[in-house]
């Protein structure tokens, strides 16, 4: 059918498959141009170099930095598990320190009361821990973790350290009181061991500040004794049994009489710093007979 050609004043009309054809063939010259030459990769390509290529450096940058920022997040994140690890782990570090060193000052202090006991083994003893103590730096009077159930009774020595610590003055079914040798107004019958003279020890606690508690009635007419003698407990105290380390000289003083000495006596004991004792059983009364 060919092109209807309409008259002048009548609207022109294109069969559609013309219309096609037409719009075939020029797609076709288009790709061909596109494919064979660069006529529209040129206005592209500047088009490219000015918006599109800043833009995505832009996104890159902003990736880089989001990727980088999450690699230190997770760093960060890693580190203080780690931290947190190495806290726990150094935690129980400490705690584990802790029982080992009480445990060596607990081992110490048996090996101590060990020697002690051997030290006296001639009397039965038993051991105790110190539960309670007065107010004040110095253990003057105290409470132990024994009493009449372990066989305790009221009279029996305390020792520790090497050397007398008291006597009880109390006692409890699972507990006892004891008063140190330091408390005010406590005398103990005592005698040098060298020389075997008497003396009478008392104690004081305003001197123990010096580490020191004093002696008087010396009779050392022949000046035999000396600073640094030991000092025991003499065979006629009442309550205290012979032969136990008090002390040590630290002075001597000629009284005013002229017949007698005084002076004051190191402790063998350290009344500041006590945690087990051990406790004669033997009293002074069942030795003696």
């Amino acid at each position: 059918m060919s092109p209807v050609i309409k008259r002048k004043g009548e609207r022109f009309t294109l069969p559609s498959k013309y219309l096609l054809f037409v719009l075939t063939v020029l797609c076709t010259l288009m790709m061909l141009v596109t494919f064979g030459t660069d006529v529209f990769n040129r206005p592209l390509n500047v088009v490219v170099g000015y918006v599109v290529v800043p833009f995505q450096q832009g996104i890159e940058k902003v990736g880089g930095w989001l990727s980088h920022r999450s690699e230190e997040l997770v760093q960060i994140r890693t580190l203080l598990d780690e931290n947190a690890q190495l806290k726990a782990e150094l935690a129980a570090l400490i705690e584990e320190n802790t029982l080992l060193q009480q445990d060596k000052y607990e081992l110490n202090k048996l090996r101590e009361l060990f020697a002690l006991d051997g030290q006296y083994a001639e009397y039965n003893k038993v051991g105790a821990r110190i539960i309670g103590r007065d107010s004040g730096n110095w253990y003057s009077s105290f409470l132990i973790d024994k009493g009449e159930e372990d066989g305790l009774a009221v009279d029996m020595n305390v020792i520790a350290e090497g050397g007398l610590v008291g006597r009880i003055t109390s006692v409890g079914p699972n507990w006892a009181r004891v008063t140190s040798i330091i408390s005010d107004n406590v005398h103990v019958s005592a005698m040098t061991l060298s020389t075997e003279d008497n003396m009478t020890v008392t104690g004081d606690l305003k001197l123990m500040a010096e580490g020191c508690i004093t002696f008087s009635q010396l009779v050392d007419g022949q000046d035999k004794v000396m600073e640094g003698d030991k000092v025991v407990t003499s065979n006629i105290s009442d309550k205290y049994l012979p032969n136990i380390l008090i002390g040590y000289i630290s002075t001597i003083n000629k009284d005013a009489n002229n017949l007698t000495k005084s002076g004051e006596i190191i402790p063998a004991v350290d009344f500041e710093h006590l945690g087990e004792v051990l406790i004669i059983t033997d009293m002074k009364q069942a030795v003696v007979e």
